[in-house]
C-alpha cells in the first residue's frame, strides 16, 4: 500500500486539482491519497466559498479517497505555520509514504536548497534579513532579499536561469518550501514529490485558460453567476456548487462579516489586538487608528496595507479576532497539536486508509462530532472547539433567513461507496 498526502483547499476543486490529484498518483505510483483541507477558514484569511462539507464531496467525487480537516488553529496562519501543522498532522497518521505539492518552479532540488538554508539559518543570512526588516521591509520581501544575497555570497548556482527573489514571488514556491522545511525539522519519512503548476497562476483574478485559478473561479461567481464557470470545473464541482447555492442561497466573502470586524476593532482597542495572531508592535496601532476613519472593510483593509503588511496578513489577522485566536491561545494549543483526526469524507479506499490509521496512529479518529467529548481531553476540546466556532461563524456569514447553527454535530462525513 502506497498512499501520497495532499495539502488542499480546494476553494472551490477545479481542473488544476483534478490535475495535481492525477500527477501526484502516476509519479509517486500511489494506491491511496489523503487530503489535509481547510475546513470554514483558508490560508489567505477569508472564509472559505462553500462549507467544508460540500468541499469534502467535491473532493471525493473527484478521485480523492478520504477527506482530514486540518484545524482552523492552523488553516488560517502564515505560510510558514500552514504548512507546519498540515505537515505535522500528516505525519502523524502514520500512513502517508509521500507528500505531493503544486510548485511554479517544478524542480525540488532547487526548493530543497531554499529549504535547507531556512531551517538552518547561518550567520550570515540571520544577518542580512534583520537588516531588510529595519529598512521596513515585509517578511517575504526582507526573506527573499537575504536570501538572494546569501546565495551570491557563496556562489550557490539556482538552475533554470532563475533567481532566489523570482522563485520565492510565486506562492506555490513558497508554500512548497515551507512543506520542505517542515518535514525536514519534523524528521519525516515522508517523501516530497513537487508537481509543476499549469494553467492559471495562483490567485490571478479572471478566467483566461481551461486551467483557472481558484481565484478566477470565485471571482467570475460573484461578478455573474454561477453558470459562468461551468466550462471551468469538473462536472462533480459544479454539481455541489448548483447544490449549495439552492440551499444557502449565496457564497461566502469576508465582507459579510464587516459589522462584526468593525464592532470588535472599537470596543477591544490596542491592548487585545496587540495579542492576536501576526500583530507585531505598533501594527494594533495602524489597525484601530485606521478602523475609525472606515466603514467600508476592503477600504479598511486598504487603508492598513503597506509594503510590510501585505492584504493577505491583514485579513488574517481580522479572521483571527473574529475567531478569537490569539498569541496566548495559540502557543497553550500548539505543544499538544495534533490531538484528533477529522474526519470530511471517504470512499471504499479511503475506508480503508481509516482502518490502517485507527492500528497505526494514536491519534483518535473522530467521525461523529460528539464523540471528542468521551477522549476527555481538555486540549482535545479547545483545538475542536475552534473548529466548532469558525463552522458557527461560518454560516453566520451567509445571514440565512433560517439560522443554520451546530452544524458540526448535524452533518456527517460524505461516504461514497461503489
Amino acid at each position: 500500500m502506497k498512499v501520497v498526502g495532499l495539502i488542499t483547499e480546494y476553494n472551490p476543486f477545479h481542473f488544476g486539482h483534478l490535475h495535481h490529484l492525477e500527477r501526484a498518483k502516476i509519479e509517486t505510483g500511489a494506491d491511496y491519497s489523503v487530503a489535509l483541507m481547510s475546513g470554514s477558514f483558508v490560508q489567505r484569511g477569508e472564509p472559505s466559498l462553500v462549507d467544508k462539507w460540500t468541499k469534502s464531496k467535491m473532493a471525493i467525487d473527484n478521485g480523492v479517497d478520504l477527506v482530514i480537516e486540518l484545524p482552523v488553529m492552523f488553516s488560517t496562519q502564515t505560510a510558514e505555520l500552514f504548512a507546519y501543522g498540515s505537515t505535522l498532522l500528516l505525519d502523524s497518521l502514520n500512513i502517508v509514504d509521500y507528500i505531493a505539492f503544486g510548485s511554479e518552479l517544478g524542480n525540488l532540488e532547487q526548493l530543497q536548497k531554499i529549504a535547507d538554508i531556512l531551517v538552518e539559518e547561518p550567520p550570515y543570512y540571520k544577518h542580512k534579513l534583520k537588516k531588510y526588516l529595519n529598512m521596513g521591509h515585509s517578511f517575504p520581501v526582507s526573506r527573499a532579499n537575504a536570501l538572494e544575497d546569501y546565495f551570491n555570497e557563496f556562489n550557490i548556482k539556482i538552475e533554470q536561469n532563475n533567481s532566489v527573489k523570482n522563485i520565492l514571488k510565486m506562492s506555490n514556491n513558497i508554500l512548497a518550501i515551507e512543506y520542505l522545511k517542515s518535514l525536514k525539522t519534523l524528521n519525516s519519512r515522508i517523501k516530497p514529490v513537487t508537481i509543476k503548476r499549469i494553467g492559471s497562476l495562483y490567485g490571478e483574478t479572471q478566467i483566461n485558460n481551461k486551467i483557472a485559478s481558484a481565484t478566477g473561479i470565485r471571482n467570475t461567481i460573484f461578478k455573474n453567476n454561477i453558470n459562468s464557470v461551468k466550462e471551468y470545473v469538473p462536472y462533480a464541482t459544479f454539481h455541489h456548487l448548483v447544490d449549495y447555492i439552492n440551499k444557502y442561497k449565496k457564497f461566502n466573502t469576508l465582507d459579510n462579516y464587516a459589522l462584526i470586524i468593525q464592532y470588535l476593532l472599537r470596543i477591544n482597542g490596542r491592548n487585545k489586538l496587540s495579542n492576536i495572531m501576526d500583530v507585531e508592535p505598533g501594527l494594533e496601532n495602524r489597525i484601530v487608528k485606521k478602523s475609525t476613519q472606515y466603514n467600508d472593510l476592503d477600504d479598511l483593509i486598504q487603508s492598513i496595507v503597506t509594503k510590510r503588511y501585505t492584504r493577505s496578513r491583514i485579513q488574517r489577522i481580522l479572521v483571527h479576532l473574529i475567531l478569537g485566536i490569539d498569541k496566548t491561545l495559540f502557543h497553550e494549543l500548539l505543544p499538544h497539536y495534533p490531538a484528533y483526526i477529522r474526519v470530511l469524507g471517504a470512499n471504499d479506499k479511503g475506508l480503508v486508509l481509516l482502518k490502517e490509521i485507527k492500528e497505526k496512529s494514536n491519534l483518535p479518529i473522530i467521525t461523529k462530532f460528539a464523540d471528542y467529548n468521551k477522549y476527555d481531553n481538555p486540549y482535545l476540546n479547545k483545538i475542536i472547539s475552534l473548529d466548532k466556532k469558525a463552522t458557527d461563524l461560518y454560516f453566520l456569514g451567509l445571514n440565512t433567513i433560517k439560522p443554520f447553527m451546530d452544524m458540526d454535530y448535524y452533518t456527517t462525513p460524505y461516504v461514497k461507496k461503489t
